[in-house]
């Protein structure tokens, strides 16, 4: 065991029991000194992970049901475990995983069987927490064969005793501690190669110091703290949180203070604001229109990842910088959210009609195993009962297409018909802009950057004005294109 393991054993890990706020030091008479699995099960403890039976007893030779491994990976990844329905026959709203297999099932982690069941006291098999491990953190896990040969290559699982991985075996408590320790921690593993190969930039926002911590959540205690601007070095993601190396001490950081463009030190000059054009005949003042931010994901739904983001962080940083554009010209802009917390998409929907918005523009990113690029735009069309503003909704998908591929030119996927809650369940012409493939190379060579982000955000701002311009004829918009030394862009629809 490495050093950090042997620390952890040594400072008593703070018990969080299920549904309870306070804390107790956890001090499990069945796991002494000498249990093979102490630090690991203390460490999962620390940071709310698991719990014991009791306040003294962690009986880790108790097997482990598929509800409770949905619960630990789902703390794990700092889901939202909000008991609610779920689409199984066997899983109620009050069952105390039912949020976390949720979760998890819609970020395909973990799914049911075919006749509608998904058997959550169904005890675990090996095989099966490789797979889920696998899903859980991002490793090959397209077979339980590969997935285990992933974790036994990066010394989190190793063989039985007749040389296989013993994937049919039912699988222990103070196992999986283990396995999931080692998942979250590499320290805790007994092969070393993980590599710190790729550098992103600290940015608090606010000039505060960010806390370097043992785990990945704020559970766990901070170990140092790191300057904003300074360069670290990440091996991977856990959820939200990145496992980093600073001045030759390891940790986690949260990723929404990581960048991968150095932090500005200057301040932001915002011109006088435009006197637009007499307000045309019968129509609104532009200070009535109200353009409604929707930055997709956030708080316990990241949405998807790659290449060292995580989707929620990006939506919310170009949404913010979409948003900026409106405070220089009359038209307003609202967002659904303004930081790391969780909408629903209902919430989403509903705000646009709460605010007295005019347009809603929902920004996403795609993902698809690194093989697929492009920016491509959504509208819903099936049922005018649901969304009247079909052919709006559908003019406005058109200009932010076009400003999408003109911001970064990159594969043009079109325009497209999309079933998604937040375009369905409007009251307003809304669309669903897919910036790019977080899962590409060749997409996060822009959207990776805070230059790329300031294009989009900007073009985005410019396809409202087209909209405006050309769908809704209104050319008072003209002298809002100056602001940011622009022009219409021609009428596409």
């Amino acid at each position: 065991m490495k050093k950090l393991a042997v620390c952890l054993t040594l400072s008593l890990a703070a018990l969080v029991p299920f549904g309870q706020d306070s804390k107790a030091a956890a001090n499990f008479t069945d796991v002494g000194t000498t249990h093979r699995a102490q630090a690991e099960i203390y460490y999962l403890v620390e940071g709310g992970i698991t719990s014991g039976v009791s306040e003294t007893r962690f009986v880790p030779e108790q097997q482990v049901t598929r509800g409770q491994a949905a619960a630990m990976l789902g703390r794990t990844l700092n889901l939202n475990g909000e008991q609610r329905p779920t689409n199984f026959k066997d899983v109620g709203k009050n069952n105390f995983a039912s949020g976390y297999i949720k979760q998890l099932v819609d970020k395909k982690i973990i799914s049911g069987y075919p006749d509608g069941s998904f058997k959550p006291d169904k005890t675990l098999s090996r095989g099966e927490m490789a797979v889920l491990i696998g899903r859980t953190f991002d490793y090959n896990a397209s077979s339980v064969s590969v997935a285990a040969s992933s974790l036994m290559k990066k010394g989190i699982a190793s063989g039985v005793a007749d040389g296989s991985f013993g994937e049919t075996q039912t699988i222990k408590r103070g196992d999986f501690a283990v396995f999931l320790s080692r998942s979250i921690n590499a320290d805790f593993r007994t092969a070393d190669n993980e590599k710190f190969d790729r550098n992103l930039y600290v940015d608090t926002k606010d000039g505060s110091k960010l806390n370097l911590r043992t785990g990945p959540n704020t559970s766990y205690p901070s170990i140092a703290s790191i300057p904003t601007g300074k360069i670290v070095s990440y091996a991977y993601f856990v959820g939200d949180w990145a496992y980093i190396t600073s001045d030759n001490v390891k940790g986690f950081v949260h990723t929404a203070y990581l960048q991968g463009d150095k932090p500005s030190d200057k301040p932001e000059v915002t011109p006088p604001p435009v006197k637009p054009d007499p307000t045309p005949p019968g129509k609104n003042p532009l200070s009535d229109i109200t353009v409604v931010i929707d930055a997709g994901h956030g708080g316990s739904d990241p949405g998807s990842s790659g290449n060292g983001y995580i989707e929620k962080n990006i939506t919310l940083n170009v949404a913010k910088k979409m948003e900026k554009y409106y405070a220089k010209v009359p038209m307003k802009a609202k967002m659904t959210r303004t930081s790391d917390t969780y909408v629903s998409l209902d919430a989403r929907g509903a705000y646009a009609s709460k605010v007295k918005g005019d347009i809603f523009v929902s920004i996403h990113t795609n993902s698809h195993n690194g093989s697929g690029n492009g920016t491509e735009t959504f509208y819903y069309s099936r049922s005018a009962a649901v969304n009247p503003n079909v052919s709006q909704s559908k003019a406005l998908a058109t200009y932010v297409q076009n400003r999408q591929l003109e911001a970064w030119g990159l594969t043009d996927r079109g325009i497209k018909v999309g079933n998604w809650a937040v375009l369905r369940q409007n009251t307003v012409p809304a669309v669903l802009a897919e910036l790019g493939f977080i899962s590409s190379k060749k997409d996060m060579a822009v959207m990776g950057t805070e230059a790329g982000r300031e294009k989009m955000a900007k073009g985005l701002f410019l396809a409202t004005l087209d909209y405006y311009y050309y769908y809704e004829n209104r050319k008072d918009v003209l002298p809002l294109y100056s602001t940011v030394n622009a022009t219409p862009s021609g009428k596409l629809h």
